[in-house]
């Protein structure tokens, strides 16, 4: 096991009980201040650490040649320095940050130019995103959705269990967390009209996804194995994809989504390496028919993430509408990755690829409205008495996500966007 990994680390920066940011975590993120131009950090508890400032103060010596590759808006330059250093800035954070290391927590006239409590800064997108593709890779969700718009006997089309279905997105519309969003208009038809209407949408949804980041480059004509799929990923976001669902419905066929899902898809602002959730790989379900060689893999490359999603309606407390989990996966992330490659497509640095939505076998699992409602006839009684089919204005959606196993937690905090009237 990485080293980091080690459930007995303590740090000596306070860790609120039940935190998604023990010393374990070590995520990386961008964050500013109305004084500070924005930098690379982690986080640990409550805490906000600037690695621009322990840089310049010679703390990755060794590791980091030029500390202006952590002054950054985005997280893409320092990527850019291979795991091997991301991998190296985690151990010495580990070490700087744990209890017995008196380095800086002796020293702590250099706190107020290194860390900051979270709800003094500003977090920004993690990445600057060039390329972004959304998958269809769970099953229950697949299968759902097959059931409530074609013939239930044959929900899946003949090609979902040989491939990850995907779609190239819009990247210039992924916001950050906190970010709201204004409900989207574009062209709607009922089933018993002749011709479409415009106006605002009547359906829209949440897609509870995470999504992963490309860390390491390939040029045209190469592709990426799956047994290399891990070592150019740098780490995972929670990702909500929004939709537009009557919108989507009448404008999918014959080339799929468009207007319905480019107005905006909101991520989590810290991103979560692959080393921090090693400790919680899982089996992935079986795959029957047997897949290609190409998407053939060894070893477990799915992961016991536990994700929730609730709405909080104006005025209100959240309420809980999905506990989901990343596990349930049909198709994993070195699968995807494999596919998006075998024609040669190249991929960059900052790339994001979204699972697509996670459902579970069970509806308090099912990982949008559209499932949660079926579309729209099962609505969701609010604890105000409010009933829920889809989103309305002025609705606060929250995603969460988390690892947890002997004592261990690590999780991804929070993914949140408010809905607004249309403009």
């Amino acid at each position: 096991m990485n080293t980091t990994n080690d459930p007995s680390l303590q740090s000596w920066i306070d860790v609120p009980e039940g935190s998604d940011f023990p010393i374990q975590n070590l995520p990386f993120g961008i964050f500013r201040t109305t004084e500070l131009t924005p930098r690379v950090a982690t986080r640990i508890g409550d805490t906000v650490v600037d690695l621009y400032e322990l840089a310049k103060a010679g703390f990755f010596k060794g590791v980091i040649t030029d500390p202006e590759v952590l002054h950054n808006d985005c997280l893409n330059p320092f990527i850019s320095l291979g795991k091997s250093v991301w991998g190296a800035v985690r151990v010495r954070l580990s070490e700087l940050f744990e209890t017995s290391c008196p380095t800086l927590r002796d020293n702590e006239s250099s706190w107020e130019k290194i860390l900051y409590p979270v709800e003094k800064i500003q977090l920004l997108i993690p990445v600057k995103v060039g390329d972004y593709t959304d998958f269809y890779s769970s099953i229950e969700h697949a299968t759902n959705v097959g059931i409530m718009f074609r013939d239930p006997e044959h929900a899946l089309y003949p090609n979902w269990k040989h491939l990850p279905v995907g779609y190239h997105g819009r990247s210039s519309s992924i916001v950050v967390s906190g970010t709201s969003i204004h409900r989207p208009k574009g062209q709607t038809k009922a089933d018993n009209a002749e011709i479409p209407e415009f106006g605002p949408t009547k359906q829209l949804d949440f897609e509870l996804e995470l999504a992963f980041i490309t860390g390491k480059k390939t040029e045209l004509g190469e592709s990426v194995t799956t047994a290399e799929a891990e070592d150019h990923i740098f780490g995972m976001v929670l990702f909500n994809d929004l939709s537009a669902r009557d919108i989507q419905r009448w404008e999918y066929v014959p080339l799929g989504p468009f207007l319905a899902k480019n107005f905006g898809s909101v991520v989590s602002p810290w991103v979560v390496t692959m080393d921090a959730l090693e400790p919680f790989r899982v089996a992935g379900p079986p795959q029957v028919p047997a897949v290609l060689p190409y998407l053939q893999c060894s070893g477990d490359h799915n992961f016991d993430i536990q994700l929730d999603v609730l709405i909080k309606a104006e005025g209100q407390e959240p309420f809980r509408v999905c506990h989901s989990n990343y596990r349930y996966m049909y198709w994993n992330l070195a699968q995807q990755l494999a596919h998006q490659t075998v024609n040669g497509c190249n991929i960059n640095i900052g790339d994001m690829y979204g699972s697509g939505t996670i459902s579970g076998a069970t509806p308090d699992s099912f990982g949008s409205m559209l499932e949660i409602a079926w579309k729209g006839t099962k609505p969701v009684k609010m604890p105000d008495g409010s009933e829920r089919k889809f989103i309305l204005d002025n609705d606060t959606i929250i995603m969460k996500g988390y690892c947890e196993r002997d004592g261990l937690r690590i999780g991804f905090g929070e993914a949140v966007t408010k809905i607004l009237p249309s403009i």
